[in-house]
């Protein structure tokens, strides 16, 4: 989608992060596993691109580029959890008649999987299946050929497989 005013105009800086901070905080969060690192990410992407906005407000896809940004961040990022823990997005609110704990055992499991898988397969996990991407725009904001999109999907997905606990259903 261009975004751009009724008039051919591009957007100002303001108008596209408004119309797109929620979307980028999601992407974020998928990606970082947690809602402060999500929330530095897309600060430390939105600053850079507030200084670059120039160039960047004058792209055909100004979101899609800051959706590039944060990507392209994440998978740079030297900044990591000293504790190694893996924090929790957070949760919605759930029925009163469902298994509260089971469900929370469940989503820390697939928070930490995820958060173990490499920096380049856990964002080709991340395009693919929260941002429904294909092959070629996940090759497009990597930077890499299909073909390395494709490997590393197969290689997240297998070790995904590999280290997913079983849950029993009634406890």
């Amino acid at each position: 989608m261009t975004i751009t005013s009724g008039h051919s105009e591009p957007l100002t800086f303001d108008e596209v992060v408004s119309s797109n901070e929620r979307r980028l905080l999601r992407l974020a969060l998928m990606l970082s596993g947690g809602v402060h690192s999500a929330e530095d990410l897309v600060q430390t992407v939105l600053a850079r691109a507030h200084r670059r906005w120039d160039r960047i407000g004058s792209v055909d896809k100004p979101d899609a580029y800051l959706s590039k940004m944060v990507v392209n961040e994440f998978l740079s990022w030297r900044r990591r959890l000293k504790n190694q823990e893996v924090p929790l997005a957070e949760l919605p609110d759930a029925p009163a008649d469902d298994d509260v704990s089971a469900r929370l055992v469940q989503r820390d499991a697939a928070w930490r999987l995820l958060a173990d898988l490499p920096r380049q397969q856990r964002a080709v996990l991340v395009l693919r299946f929260y941002e429904d991407l294909t092959d070629d725009e996940i090759a497009t904001i990597l930077g890499c050929s299909n073909g390395t999109v494709r490997s590393h999907a197969s290689r997240g997905l297998a070790t995904l497989r590999a280290n997913l606990p079983t849950f029993d259903k009634d406890h």
